[in-house]
């Protein structure tokens, strides 16, 4: 399963706050067997945010969001996703009752709005506030708190996307004394070979210059890099483990 993530905030591009979804999300879902397929940090600007839930909603894609749910005038989330998927903004009744309870004094006029979602949304549960997030289309809105959206984010994927039943392992080696551009043709072959896995070519320059090449995947792996070795072997290239 590939899922990708979107940032939502200009506190992030501004350098207010530091971002920790990203890597938090590549080792939950790598845990899972599943993989971070892209990541946009975007800022609050409601055109663009639009416009991108639109193309990967349009491209049946799975996707996290996390920021921009709340209720102050620079959230534009919530009415963004809404436009995208095509269809209003209403007033959710479980999340209306949700907020209310949580805050029974000052829900209204304000806190309100959090419960305004995309016509069809399902809830996501927040264990800090009780405040729910929402999904539509595959895509899963959280809070920009780390503290509430990472929970939220592991009941989203036990709900929804089960661990892998054969888990994405990765190898790899160190080629030394030859450069990407020679190692050309054994990685266009590995390619062709192994189409189920994923091969990936990395140049390390220093003191020790080499090529750290591998695979990631599934139950071919091991055949995978045992052919590797094989063809590094024929063609004289010098590798490590």
């Amino acid at each position: 399963m590939k899922l990708g993530l979107y940032v939502v905030g200009d506190e992030i591009l501004s350098g207010r706050r530091r971002d920790t979804h990203v890597e938090w999300f590549r080792r939950i879902l790598q845990a899972r067997g599943h993989d971070l397929a892209w990541v946009q940090i975007l800022p609050d600007v409601p055109e663009l945010l639009v416009r991108h839930f639109r193309q990967s909603m349009d491209s049946s894609e799975c996707a996290f969001s996390c920021g921009g749910i709340g209720a102050t005038p620079d959230d534009h989330t919530r009415e963004c996703a809404a436009r995208a998927a095509a269809v209003p903004l209403v007033r959710h009744g479980r999340a209306a009752q949700l907020i209310e309870q949580q805050f029974p004094d000052s829900a209204h006029p304000h806190r309100i709005r959090m419960a305004d979602l995309p016509r069809g949304s399902s809830l996501i549960p927040n264990p800090v506030n009780n405040v729910p997030g929402f999904s539509i289309r595959d895509h899963h809105f959280l809070p920009g708190f780390p503290d509430m959206a990472h929970p939220m984010g592991e009941w989203v994927l036990d709900r929804y996307y089960p661990p892998e039943k054969m888990p994405q392992r990765e190898r790899s080696l160190r080629a030394y004394g030859v450069s990407e551009n020679e190692l050309m043709p054994i990685m266009e072959q590995m390619t062709r070979d192994w189409v189920t896995l994923k091969l990936f070519s990395l140049p390390r320059m220093g003191e020790e210059s080499f090529v750290e090449l591998g695979f990631r995947g599934g139950e071919e792996l091991d055949a995978a890099f045992d052919a590797l070795q094989q063809a590094l072997q024929s063609a004289g290239v010098e590798y490590r483990l």
